[in-house]
C-alpha cells in the first residue's frame, strides 16, 4: 500500500523557485513540467515505489525522486530505466554466466554482459525466462520511450506526469518489483551427475532444490533431458533410477508445457519406430503415474502388460508369495488412469480370479490390492464381474464351478461393491450373489 512509504510534502518554495530560475535565464516556464504535473507525479510516486523491494531502492531511485520534484521527468525516466537495466544485469549474473554460456552455446563472460545493448539484454532475459513475453513487450516499449524522450539523448518531445508514471509502473512491474534471481543449473554438471553413480539422499536433495529454484523454461528442458536419458537403451541402471527419482520429486510442479513436451518426445519415439526407447518411455510414464497423458492405445498396452504379468505369476509356482508386487503395480496403474474399455474385460477377469484364488487358497498379502481394485470398479466393470459368474466359459465362471472356496471368496468380493454403483441391468445378479441363500452357479 502507498501509505507504507511516507513521502514528504513538496516544499512550498520548490515550484516558485522553478519560475524564478526560468525567468532569470530568460526561458519560458513551460520548458519544465507545470506545478500541477509535478504535484500529481509526486503524489503517485509512493504507490509505484512501494512495489520495489527496499534493497533495490538505491541512489538511482532517490535521484529519480529528486528529478520528479523539479519537474525533470526526462531525467527521472533515465534514472528509472538505468535502475531497471542494472537489476536485469544482476539477474543474469545471478543466473550464472557459465550456464548462460551453455544456453547460448558460446563463451559468455562478465565483459560481454556489461557490453550488451539494452535491446540485447532484454532479449537475453526473455531467452532465460527472467522476464516473460509481456515483460519483454512493455520493457521494450520503455526502452524506445527512454531513447527518444528522456535526458539520455536529444528528445523528440516532452512527457507529462501520466506518461512518466506509466513508464515508471512498467519498469517497476516487469523489472524492479522482483528481487528474486533464479539460479540456472549447470547443464553439463547435472547430466554428468545423473549419469554417474546412484544418488545418495544429499545429492538428490541438492539437485532437486536446484531444479526447483531455476526458471520454468530450463526446468522444462532438463526434465526432457532426463526422460531421454531414461529411455536411452545404453543408459546404466543407476542413471535410469536417478532420472526417475528426479522426475518423481518434481512431478507435482510439472507445468502443462512440461507434460506436453514429454508426450511429444514419447510420440516421436513411436514415429521413428524406436521400439526400445518407446517401451522405456511407456515404463517412465507408468512409474510416474502419468499414463493418463497417453492415448488409449498406449494406455491399453500398459494395462495389458501389467495384467499379463500378474496372471502369469498367479498361474506360476509359489504364486502366493510372488503375486503381491504385481498386484500392487496393477493397483497403482489403475489409480493413475481409468482402465481403457478395450482391456476392461481382461482386467476384471484377472483381478477377480486372483482374488477368489484357486483350490489352494489366495495370496493373502495381495488381497488388499485386489480388494481396492474391486472397490474401484466402474459400473461397466461391475457388470462384467457379475455376468462372468454365470458365464461357464469365462475365467471367473470356470473357477466358481470347480472350487467351493472360490465361491465364498466371490461373495466377499461382491460385498465390496457399492450398491449405488450397480447398473440396473445386473441388479438381479447383484442381489442374488449378495444373498448367502442363493446359489452362485
Amino acid at each position: 500500500m502507498a501509505q507504507d512509504l511516507n513521502f514528504p510534502a513538496l516544499p512550498t518554495a520548490a515550484t516558485p523557485i522553478l519560475a524564478s530560475l526560468t525567468s532569470a535565464l530568460g526561458v519560458p516556464r513551460d520548458v519544465l513540467a507545470s506545478d500541477q504535473e509535478i504535484s500529481y507525479a509526486w503524489t503517485e510516486l509512493p504507490r509505484e515505489l512501494v512495489q520495489i523491494p527496499s534493497e533495490l531502492r538505491d541512489e538511482l531511485i532517490v535521484r529519480m525522486c529528486v528529478a520528479v520534484s523539479s519537474g525533470l521527468f526526462d531525467g527521472a525516466m533515465n534514472y528509472c530505466w538505468n535502475a531497471a537495466v542494472l537489476h536485469l544485469r544482476t539477474k543474469v549474473r545471478n543466473f550464472g554466466l557459465p550456464v548462460v554460456a551453455q544456453v547460448k552455446q558460446r563463451d559468455f563472460e562478465e565483459p560481454e554482459l556489461n557490453e550488451l545493448q539494452d535491446n540485447q539484454l532484454l532479449g537475453l532475459c526473455l531467452e532465460l525466462n527472467l522476464i516473460d513475453e509481456d515483460g519483454y513487450f512493455f520493457l521494450d516499449q520503455c526502452r524506445a520511450v527512454r531513447n527518444n524522450f528522456s535526458a539520455a539523448h536529444p528528445t523528440l518531445g516532452k512527457v507529462n506526469d501520466r506518461e512518466f508514471i506509466t513508464f515508471l509502473n512498467r519498469c517497476v512491474r516487469y523489472a524492479l518489483a522482483d528481487s528474486a534471481s533464479p539460479q540456472g543449473v549447470d547443464i553439463g554438471a547435472f547430466v554428468a551427475a545423473v549419469k554417474g553413480e546412484r544418488f545418495n539422499e544429499d545429492q538428490m536433495a541438492i539437485w532437486t532444490q536446484r531444479l526447483q529454484a531455476t526458471h520454468d523454461a530450463q526446468r522444462r528442458m532438463l526434465v526432457g533431458m532426463v526422460h531421454g536419458i531414461y529411455c536411452d537403451p545404453d543408459t546404466s541402471e543407476p542413471a535410469r533410477l536417478n532420472s526417475l527419482n528426479i522426475c518423481t520429486k518434481l512431478q507435482d510442479d510439472f507445468t502443462v508445457a512440461v507434460r506436453t513436451d514429454l508426450v511429444d518426445r514419447h510420440s516421436d519415439y513411436v514415429a521413428r519406430g524406436a521400439e526400445d526407447r518407446h517401451s522405456a518411455s511407456l515404463q517412465f510414464f507408468e512409474k510416474l503415474g502419468l499414463i493418463g497423458l497417453l492415448n488409449e492405445h498406449e494406455q491399453h498396452r500398459i494395462f495389458s502388460r501389467a495384467i499379463e504379468r500378474l496372471w502369469t505369476t498367479h498361474q506360476g509356482m509359489n504364486n502366493f508369495n510372488n503375486e503381491p508386487p504385481f498386484a500392487e503395480r496393477l493397483l497403482e496403474i489403475s489409480l493413475a488412469s481409468a482402465v481403457p474399455e478395450t482391456i476392461q474385460d481382461g482386467y476384471v477377469q484377472v483381478v477377480v480370479c486372483c482374488r477368489i484364488g484357486n483350490g489352494y487358497g489366495v495370496s493373502n498379502a495381495a488381497c488388499p490390492s485386489y480388494d481396492q481394485m474391486i472397490r474401484n470398479f466402474s459400473p461397466r466393470e461391475i457388470a462384467i464381474m457379475l455376468r462372468s459368474a454365470t458365464d461357464v466359459s469365462s475365467l471367473v465362471g470356470v473357477r466358481l464351478r470347480q472350487k467351493s472356496n472360490c465361491q465364498s471368496a466371490f461373495r466377499h468380493a461382491v460385498g465390496l461393491l457399492d450398491a449405488a454403483s450397480i447398473p440396473s441391468g445386473v441388479q438381479n445378479l447383484y442381489e442374488r450373489f449378495s444373498s448367502a441363500d442363493e446359489p452362485l452357479t
